[in-house]
């Protein structure tokens, strides 16, 4: 968690969980879309029961630098690594532990911390970003674009409004900061200046497919994937995209 947001006490935590908002309220998905999100815990199994999706070898191996969602870390994405690897790729993490939101020294950070993989491996690699993952990403892209391959982001809300959504009471209570008015200001209708995919998913349950999908101008392809939010972490679909889009180069 970032200096920043320890200082919010808990009573200011709760009056931005419950806020109330005056204006119309934006579209999120449905209650019963949230609700899937559940079968994540579950997902152990079901990867088991499945098998492990069908992966070749690369002829065009890339450097991934993984960036974890809202209150995730990487070990949320162990798994995904792991698959990305079997086709021939290396995948870095942030090494920032728990993401507990943006705060201007946890970009900074992690502006080093892209830096740093780059140098170590003359190369760029490519940021691949879940979630609040994925604005991180798209930020790192507009601060280092000679350092970044491309950006790949998987149900990130960087369109719309930031309302749009299932999580934004949970992230004002955790990060101490409304969604209007981040530390870290997004770059709103503005394409990052390298090549910019975004997948989405209609099943998707917190965000908003119009807002993770986002308007022409502001990526350069978009990319249906069938899974949930959750699910882009180990879904079949979610991950063959993701190697078929990383062959791309």
């Amino acid at each position: 968690m970032s200096a920043e947001s320890k200082h919010v006490s808990l009573s200011e935590r709760l009056r931005l969980a419950v806020q109330r908002v005056e204006q119309p309220r934006p579209a999120r998905p449905a209650l019963r879309l949230l609700a899937r999100e559940a079968s994540y815990s579950l997902s152990p199994i079901t990867r088991r029961l499945r098998g492990e999706p069908d992966i070749a070898p690369s002829r065009n191996p890339q450097i991934v630098l993984m960036l974890p969602g809202f209150i995730a870390t990487p070990g949320t994405m162990r798994y995904l690594a792991q698959q990305i690897e079997r086709a021939g790729h290396k995948t870095k993490q942030w090494k920032l532990g728990f993401n507990a939101g943006p705060s201007p020294e946890r970009v900074d950070r992690l502006e080093e911390r892209l830096i740093e993989v780059r140098e170590r491996y003359d190369a760029k690699p490519v940021l691949l970003g879940w979630s609040l993952g994925g604005m991180f990403a798209r930020e790192l892209a507009f601060r280092q674009p000679d350092a970044v391959a491309k950006v790949i982001t998987m149900g990130s809300p960087f369109s719309g409004d930031p309302r749009a959504n299932n999580a934004w009471r949970l992230y004002q209570f955790v990060t101490g900061h409304t969604v209007d008015a981040p530390p870290v200001k997004p770059r709103t209708g503005l394409k990052p200046p390298v090549e910019s995919i975004a997948m989405w998913s209609k099943r998707d349950g917190v965000i908003a497919c119009d807002c993770a999908r986002g308007q022409p101008h502001e990526r350069d392809r978009e990319i249906e994937v069938d899974c949930t939010h959750m699910g882009f972490s180990y879904a079949h679909s979610a991950i063959q995209t993701i190697i078929s889009e990383l062959e791309r180069g």
